[in-house]
């Protein structure tokens, strides 16, 4: 499975539009096991903006960064990354594909109530969130420059884009019928076809001043127990729709959710604040704490 960093700086440069057509979709929280606040899914199709009608001016300055945080997030934010990934590692194309987490219409579903922490979230606290979590590192203020330019990217590319309803493809949607996981199948499928690109014991593939080439799925340097990525449902939603990396759908579902069941069990960086995760109820069953 090739990682969305190495896309993201050739394929995965965000330069091509995306375009996606079909029906609605589970939002990412739904996909991760959370109970949000319902919105029906817009099944239309959807184009992501093509990067060279950024506006110029401050305002395209703020666009144009917050995307190349989302290309390169640990060049750019050393001090809030503790793993070396990028926000492109798991949003593809720097979120501009239908299910890989796409940001296209995610400012028009915020605010959102989530059950993990029972509040409701602005689109500031979710980025902290992977922060935290998918990055292993800190949280930045919200109303930090770099958040500041990543909210603006994101409102960019959901320009044109319906309010208070999630477009077709956001978030990982869960596969239809998953079936039991193998994880000693999966270890096989991991070799197989995983193993080239994320290392025989997942440590990823380093590229140049500690940035992943291809990411770590597990170990000291890779997402920590309160990713979402840590768990077996959307781990398993991810891996099927998008790997390996551009021949997405081409793994079974029992492949995919083997695979997913191998490499979410191995170690990985505890969540310090792993206590204070669904205060009301509502903890899915894959959650690893």
């Amino acid at each position: 499975m090739r990682s969305a960093w190495l896309w993201g700086v050739g394929l995965l440069a965000c330069a091509p539009e995306v375009t996606t057509t079909g029906g609605g979709a589970p939002s990412a929280a739904q996909a991760a096991g959370e109970k949000v606040e319902p919105a029906p899914a817009q099944a239309s199709a959807w184009t992501a903006p093509d990067p060279t009608t950024i506006p110029e001016g401050p305002l395209g300055d703020a666009i144009r960064e917050g995307r190349e945080i989302a290309l390169h997030t640990y060049e750019r934010l050393p001090d809030a990354v503790g793993n070396g990934l990028h926000c492109s590692s798991c949003h593809l194309n720097a979120g501009t594909v239908p299910n890989a987490g796409p940001w296209v219409g995610i400012t028009g579903v915020f605010p959102e109530f989530r059950t993990r922490n029972a509040k409701v979230n602005l689109l500031e606290d979710r980025i902290n969130d992977c922060f935290e979590r998918s990055m292993n590192g800190q949280r930045l203020p919200n109303d930090s420059e770099p958040v500041v330019a990543l909210v603006a990217y994101m409102t960019w590319l959901s320009q044109g884009q319906p309010v208070g309803t999630s477009v077709a493809g956001r978030g990982f949607p869960k596969l239809k019928e998953q079936p039991e996981p193998d994880a000693n199948n999966g270890r096989v499928v991991y070799a197989s076809r995983c193993a080239a690109c994320h290392g025989a014991e997942g440590q990823g593939i380093s590229g140049p001043g500690g940035a992943y080439a291809f990411p770590p799925l597990w170990g000291d340097r890779s997402f920590n127990i309160g990713a979402g990525m840590a768990r077996l449902d959307t781990a398993t939603a991810f891996v099927s729709h998008n790997m390996p990396l551009g021949q997405g759908g081409t793994l079974s579902a029992q492949e995919a959710v083997d695979v997913a069941s191998f490499f979410t069990a191995q170690p990985r960086p505890d969540f310090a604040r792993k206590h204070e995760d669904w205060p009301a109820g509502g903890k899915p069953r894959d959650a690893r704490y």
